[in-house]
């Protein structure tokens, strides 16, 4: 028979535990970072659940770059209101949204 792909939260467990020595070299204060990141799947186990993927760090990878995406992308937002506040020329904006990021 196949391989049983373990549930997520299992498998992510398992994937932390795997990075157990890479997180000792880091400094505390990356230590603290590091277990906050690895917290971010935990946000979408539903849909890391969906994805079974053989490799488990696929999914945790991309629940990752999703939430940090959406950070940038609704800071980015705050930045051009801000900028309407403060009274920016539409030109100045213009020049940014040639940037390749929404």
């Amino acid at each position: 028979m196949g391989r049983t792909i373990p549930s997520f939260r299992l498998a992510l467990e398992m994937e932390e535990r795997e990075w157990t020595p890479f997180r000792n070299a880091l400094d505390k204060k990356d230590r603290k970072k590091f277990d906050d990141m690895f917290d971010i799947p935990r946000l979408y186990t539903s849909a890391c659940s969906y994805a079974v993927q053989p490799i488990r760090l696929y999914p945790i990878l991309m629940s990752i770059l999703l939430h940090c995406y959406k950070q940038l992308v609704d800071c980015i937002s705050q930045v051009r209101q801000m900028m309407v506040v403060v009274g920016i020329e539409e030109e100045e904006e213009k020049e940014e949204e040639a940037l390749p990021l929404p």
